[in-house]
C-alpha cells in the first residue's frame, strides 16, 4: 500500500514539474515552424519564478472568490492525476476515488471559478473573456459525456485503468471506426478546453479577442503564477488521459516495481512530445476562428462523438 501510494505522488510530481516543459517546448516548436527563434523551453519555469518572486495586487473590490480561484486551479488537475494512468497500467491507491466523469467535473469546477474569478473585480475585459469561456464550456461539456458514455459500453466502467485495458486490448479494437472517431472528438476538445487553435491562441493578448487568457488579466504575482501552472497542468493532464487511455497506452510501467515505474518518465515524456508535435501541425496549419465559428467547431466535434457511440451502440447489439 506504501508503495502505490508513493507511485500516487510520483505521478502528481511528474505532472507537476514537467507540465511547464510541455508548454515550452510547444511554444517554442511552433516559432521554429514559423521561422523565428522562439523563447527558450525552460521559459514557463522562469516566468514562474518571476511571478512567484513579485508582489500580489488585489482590488479592493474583489471578494474571496478571486483570491481562492488561484488555489482551487492549481489544486484540481493535481487531483485528476491521482485517478488516471500516467505513469502505470495498474491502478494505484487512489485510482477508485472517481472515474473519468468525476475528472471532468473536477476540472470544470476550476474553469468555472475562474470564470467568476474574471468577473468578480469588475474589469470591464474579465467578464466578455469570462461569457466566452462558458460557452465553449457549455458546448464542450456534452461532447465529455459522450466520449465517456462511449467508452463505458466497451469496458463497462468508467475507471480510467479499465478503460484503458479494454478498449486497447485486443489491438483490433483501435482500428475500430468508433475509436478512431471518439479519438478525433477528444482531440477537438483538447484543442477547446486547452485554448489552443482554431478555438483560442494563446500567444495572442488582444483584450477583445481573448477568451482563456483574459480570466488571469487582474491577477499578478503568486496568483498569476498559480493560475498559469494550473494552465499548463491541465493541458498535461487532458494529454495523459487521450495518449494513454485512449490511444496509446504502451511505454507505461506494467510491473510494480521502482525501475518500472522510473523508466515510465522519460517514455510518457517522448510519447507527449509526439502529441505536441500533432498540435504544432494544426496550429499551424489552422488560423484561429471567429467567435461564432467556435459553436460550429465543438458541434462538430459532438456529432463525432454520437457518431461513434451509435456504431459502438450497433456493434454491441450484433
Amino acid at each position: 500500500m506504501l508503495r502505490m501510494i508513493l507511485y500516487n505522488v510520483l505521478q502528481v510530481l511528474v505532472v507537476l514539474g514537467f507540465s511547464p516543459l510541455a508548454a515550452g517546448v510547444l511554444n517554442r516548436l511552433k516559432e521554429m515552424v514559423q521561422s523565428k527563434h522562439g523563447p527558450s523551453i525552460f521559459q514557463p519555469y522562469r516566468d514562474l519564478w518571476k511571478f512567484f518572486h513579485k508582489d500580489e495586487i488585489v482590488s479592493e473590490e474583489s471578494s474571496w472568490i478571486f483570491r481562492f480561484t488561484p488555489y482551487l486551479v492549481f489544486v484540481t488537475p493535481l487531483f485528476v492525476t491521482l485517478l488516471i494512468p500516467v505513469l502505470t497500467t495498474y491502478p494505484l491507491f487512489f485510482a477508485f476515488m472517481g472515474d473519468m466523469i468525476a475528472g471532468g467535473f473536477v476540472l470544470a469546477l476550476g474553469g468555472f471559478f475562474a470564470a467568476l474569478a474574471a468577473v468578480d473585480t469588475a474589469n470591464p475585459y474579465g467578464p466578455v473573456g469570462a461569457s466566452r469561456t462558458r460557452m465553449v464550456g457549455f458546448l464542450a461539456e456534452p461532447v465529455f459525456m459522450i466520449v465517456f458514455f462511449t467508452v463505458s459500453f466497451v469496458a463497462g466502467s468508467t475507471i480510467p485503468y479499465i478503460v484503458q485495458e479494454k478498449w486497447i486490448t485486443p489491438p483490433a479494437n483501435f482500428f475500430m471506426p468508433s475509436h478512431v472517431l471518439l479519438m478525433l472528438a477528444f482531440l477537438m476538445l483538447i484543442l477547446a478546453e486547452g485554448g489552443r487553435i482554431p478555438v483560442d491562441n494563446p500567444s495572442g493578448h488582444f483584450e477583445l479577442a481573448m477568451i482563456d487568457e483574459s480570466k488571469s488579466l487582474e491577477y499578478s504575482g503568486p496568483g498569476l503564477a498559480l493560475m498559469k501552472w494550473g494552465g499548463y497542468m491541465k493541458l498535461f493532464v487532458l494529454m495523459c488521459i487521450f495518449l494513454n487511455v485512449l490511444v496509446a497506452p504502451w511505454g507505461l510501467a506494467s510491473a510494480p516495481s521502482s525501475g518500472a515505474v522510473l523508466l515510465a518518465i522519460p517514455l510518457v515524456l517522448l510519447k507527449i512530445f509526439g502529441f505536441l508535435l500533432v498540435l504544432i501541425v494544426i496550429e499551424s496549419s489552422l488560423a484561429k476562428l471567429r467567435l461564432f465559428r467556435i459553436a460550429e467547431f465543438l458541434g462538430a466535434a459532438f456529432i463525432t462523438a454520437v457518431a461513434a457511440m451509435m456504431m459502438q451502440v450497433f456493434l454491441v447489439g450484433r
